[in-house]
Protein backbone atom coordinates (compact mmCIF):
# COMPACT_ATOMS: atom_id res chain seq x y z
CA UNK A 1 0.00 0.00 0.00
CA UNK A 2 1.18 3.22 -0.84
CA UNK A 3 1.44 6.15 1.50
CA UNK A 4 0.11 9.81 1.29
CA UNK A 5 -1.82 8.76 -1.86
CA UNK A 6 -3.40 11.61 -3.14
CA UNK A 7 -6.54 11.69 -5.43
CA UNK A 8 -7.06 15.00 -7.52
CA UNK A 9 -10.51 15.88 -9.50
CA UNK A 10 -9.50 18.51 -12.08
CA UNK A 11 -12.65 18.34 -13.97
CA UNK A 12 -12.11 19.49 -17.99
CA UNK A 13 -8.95 20.06 -18.96
CA UNK A 14 -6.85 20.26 -22.16
CA UNK A 15 -4.66 16.53 -23.47
CA UNK A 16 -1.55 18.24 -24.36
CA UNK A 17 -1.31 20.87 -20.94
CA UNK A 18 -2.46 17.49 -18.93
CA UNK A 19 0.46 15.24 -20.69
CA UNK A 20 2.95 18.55 -19.93
CA UNK A 21 2.22 18.35 -16.41
CA UNK A 22 1.83 14.59 -15.97
CA UNK A 23 5.93 14.59 -17.51
CA UNK A 24 7.06 17.70 -15.01
CA UNK A 25 5.41 15.57 -11.82
CA UNK A 26 6.77 12.00 -12.31
CA UNK A 27 10.59 14.29 -12.35
CA UNK A 28 9.90 16.42 -9.25
CA UNK A 29 12.58 15.21 -6.63
CA UNK A 30 9.55 15.04 -4.39
CA UNK A 31 7.59 12.96 -5.94
CA UNK A 32 4.11 12.50 -4.70
CA UNK A 33 1.75 9.43 -5.56
CA UNK A 34 -1.61 10.94 -6.90
CA UNK A 35 -4.36 9.83 -8.81
CA UNK A 36 -6.01 12.21 -11.12
CA UNK A 37 -9.68 12.45 -12.05
CA UNK A 38 -10.45 14.69 -15.19
CA UNK A 39 -12.38 14.53 -19.01
CA UNK A 40 -11.10 16.33 -21.90
CA UNK A 41 -12.17 17.98 -24.81
CA UNK A 42 -12.28 15.79 -27.82
CA UNK A 43 -9.06 14.69 -29.12
CA UNK A 44 -7.22 11.66 -31.04
CA UNK A 45 -4.76 10.14 -29.45
CA UNK A 46 -2.16 7.68 -31.02
CA UNK A 47 -0.29 5.74 -28.72
CA UNK A 48 3.17 4.54 -29.08
CA UNK A 49 2.30 1.22 -31.16
CA UNK A 50 -0.35 3.53 -33.27
CA UNK A 51 -0.66 3.24 -36.87
CA UNK A 52 -1.75 6.14 -38.44
CA UNK A 53 -4.51 4.25 -40.92
CA UNK A 54 -6.16 2.77 -37.94
CA UNK A 55 -7.62 7.17 -38.07
CA UNK A 56 -10.43 6.76 -41.22
CA UNK A 57 -12.07 9.74 -40.87
CA UNK A 58 -11.11 12.37 -38.08
CA UNK A 59 -13.41 14.76 -38.44
CA UNK A 60 -12.70 18.42 -37.31
CA UNK A 61 -10.92 16.40 -34.02
CA UNK A 62 -7.50 16.88 -32.96
CA UNK A 63 -4.71 14.08 -33.60
CA UNK A 64 -2.12 14.37 -30.73
CA UNK A 65 0.56 11.85 -30.64
CA UNK A 66 0.72 10.80 -27.18
CA UNK A 67 3.98 8.77 -25.08
CA UNK A 68 1.09 6.19 -23.85
CA UNK A 69 1.63 2.39 -24.82
CA UNK A 70 -1.53 1.34 -27.40
CA UNK A 71 -2.96 2.05 -30.31
CA UNK A 72 -4.88 5.13 -31.40
CA UNK A 73 -7.74 6.48 -29.14
CA UNK A 74 -11.04 8.72 -28.56
CA UNK A 75 -11.16 10.99 -25.80
CA UNK A 76 -13.95 13.16 -25.12
CA UNK A 77 -17.00 14.89 -22.33
CA UNK A 78 -18.90 12.08 -20.40
CA UNK A 79 -15.58 9.75 -20.29
CA UNK A 80 -14.00 9.86 -16.75
CA UNK A 81 -10.26 9.60 -17.42
CA UNK A 82 -8.42 8.28 -14.05
CA UNK A 83 -4.38 9.19 -14.45
CA UNK A 84 -2.02 7.02 -12.38
CA UNK A 85 1.30 9.14 -11.35
CA UNK A 86 2.63 6.29 -8.99
CA UNK A 87 6.17 5.07 -7.43
CA UNK A 88 5.49 1.40 -8.87
CA UNK A 89 9.23 0.33 -7.17
CA UNK A 90 7.33 1.83 -4.15
CA UNK A 91 4.28 -0.12 -4.48
CA UNK A 92 6.09 -3.53 -5.34
CA UNK A 93 4.58 -3.81 -8.11
CA UNK A 94 5.99 -4.78 -11.70
CA UNK A 95 4.25 -3.39 -15.19
CA UNK A 96 2.13 -6.26 -16.24
CA UNK A 97 0.47 -6.89 -12.45
CA UNK A 98 -0.27 -2.66 -12.43
CA UNK A 99 -2.41 -3.33 -15.30
CA UNK A 100 -4.04 -6.79 -14.15
CA UNK A 101 -4.87 -4.84 -10.81
CA UNK A 102 -6.39 -1.79 -12.91
CA UNK A 103 -8.16 -4.00 -15.15
CA UNK A 104 -9.86 -5.84 -12.48
CA UNK A 105 -11.07 -2.90 -10.67
CA UNK A 106 -12.37 -1.71 -13.51
CA UNK A 107 -14.39 -5.18 -13.29
CA UNK A 108 -15.16 -4.57 -9.94
CA UNK A 109 -16.68 -1.04 -10.10
CA UNK A 110 -18.80 -2.22 -13.15
CA UNK A 111 -20.15 -4.83 -10.73
CA UNK A 112 -20.81 -2.82 -7.96
CA UNK A 113 -23.46 -1.03 -11.06
CA UNK A 114 -24.97 -4.32 -11.71
CA UNK A 115 -22.65 -4.46 -14.95
CA UNK A 116 -21.27 -7.82 -15.95
CA UNK A 117 -17.71 -7.24 -17.80
CA UNK A 118 -14.85 -9.79 -19.35
CA UNK A 119 -11.31 -9.29 -20.84
CA UNK A 120 -10.22 -10.10 -24.07
CA UNK A 121 -6.93 -12.24 -24.46
CA UNK A 122 -4.17 -10.08 -26.30
CA UNK A 123 -6.77 -6.81 -26.04
CA UNK A 124 -5.93 -5.01 -23.01
CA UNK A 125 -9.31 -3.28 -21.38
CA UNK A 126 -12.48 -4.02 -20.39
CA UNK A 127 -15.44 -5.21 -22.35
CA UNK A 128 -19.40 -5.27 -22.36
CA UNK A 129 -20.83 -7.87 -24.37
CA UNK A 130 -17.71 -7.33 -26.14
CA UNK A 131 -18.00 -4.18 -27.07
CA UNK A 132 -15.55 -1.94 -25.53
CA UNK A 133 -16.08 0.35 -22.21
CA UNK A 134 -12.43 0.84 -20.96
CA UNK A 135 -9.29 1.54 -22.45
CA UNK A 136 -5.65 1.30 -20.50
CA UNK A 137 -2.44 2.88 -21.77
CA UNK A 138 0.27 3.38 -19.53
CA UNK A 139 3.71 4.79 -19.36
CA UNK A 140 6.73 3.97 -17.19
CA UNK A 141 9.57 5.76 -16.99
CA UNK A 142 12.10 5.33 -13.87
CA UNK A 143 9.78 3.26 -11.61
CA UNK A 144 7.31 5.90 -12.08
CA UNK A 145 4.24 5.78 -14.17
CA UNK A 146 1.73 8.12 -15.86
CA UNK A 147 -1.56 7.91 -17.82
CA UNK A 148 -3.79 5.17 -17.08
CA UNK A 149 -7.32 4.64 -17.92
CA UNK A 150 -10.31 5.99 -19.51
CA UNK A 151 -14.18 4.53 -18.93
CA UNK A 152 -16.94 5.59 -21.36
CA UNK A 153 -19.37 6.87 -18.97
CA UNK A 154 -22.30 9.01 -20.45
CA UNK A 155 -20.98 10.76 -24.16
CA UNK A 156 -21.57 11.01 -27.31
CA UNK A 157 -19.48 7.54 -28.89
CA UNK A 158 -19.93 8.44 -32.42
CA UNK A 159 -16.39 9.64 -33.11
CA UNK A 160 -15.32 6.05 -32.20
CA UNK A 161 -16.81 5.19 -35.83
CA UNK A 162 -13.90 7.47 -37.23
CA UNK A 163 -11.12 5.39 -36.24
CA UNK A 164 -10.44 1.55 -35.10
CA UNK A 165 -10.95 2.14 -31.67
CA UNK A 166 -7.63 0.58 -30.31
CA UNK A 167 -6.26 -0.46 -33.89
CA UNK A 168 -9.54 -3.00 -33.97
CA UNK A 169 -11.82 -2.82 -36.61
CA UNK A 170 -14.99 -2.71 -36.67
CA UNK A 171 -14.85 -2.87 -32.61
CA UNK A 172 -17.84 -1.51 -30.93
CA UNK A 173 -17.48 0.40 -28.18
CA UNK A 174 -20.08 1.28 -25.15
CA UNK A 175 -20.96 3.07 -21.97
CA UNK A 176 -21.89 2.96 -18.11
CA UNK A 177 -25.44 4.99 -18.75
CA UNK A 178 -26.41 2.42 -21.53
CA UNK A 179 -26.84 0.09 -18.65
CA UNK A 180 -27.01 1.78 -15.61
CA UNK A 181 -29.11 5.04 -15.76
CA UNK A 182 -29.30 5.84 -11.67
CA UNK A 183 -25.56 7.10 -11.19
CA UNK A 184 -24.40 10.26 -11.51
CA UNK A 185 -21.14 11.43 -12.37
CA UNK A 186 -19.99 12.50 -8.60
CA UNK A 187 -20.91 9.40 -7.24
CA UNK A 188 -19.33 7.33 -9.97
CA UNK A 189 -15.88 9.57 -9.20
CA UNK A 190 -16.69 8.89 -4.96
CA UNK A 191 -16.94 5.22 -6.01
CA UNK A 192 -13.64 5.38 -7.86
CA UNK A 193 -11.66 7.05 -5.12
CA UNK A 194 -13.06 4.44 -2.55
CA UNK A 195 -12.07 1.19 -4.33
CA UNK A 196 -8.48 2.52 -5.65
CA UNK A 197 -7.80 3.72 -2.00
CA UNK A 198 -8.42 -0.37 -1.07
CA UNK A 199 -6.42 -1.46 -3.79
CA UNK A 200 -3.46 0.80 -3.29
Amino acid sequence: MLENLTFKSLGTVNYHETLELMRSHIKEKDFSNEIWLLEHPPVFTLGTAADNSHVLDPKEIPIVQSDRGGEVTYHGPGQLIIYFLLDIKKLGCGPNKLVVSIQEFIKELLSDLSIESSFIEGAPGVYVNDKKIASIGLRISKNKTYHGISINFDMDLKPFTYINPCGYEGLEVTQIKDFNRNISKLQLEELVIEKLRHIF
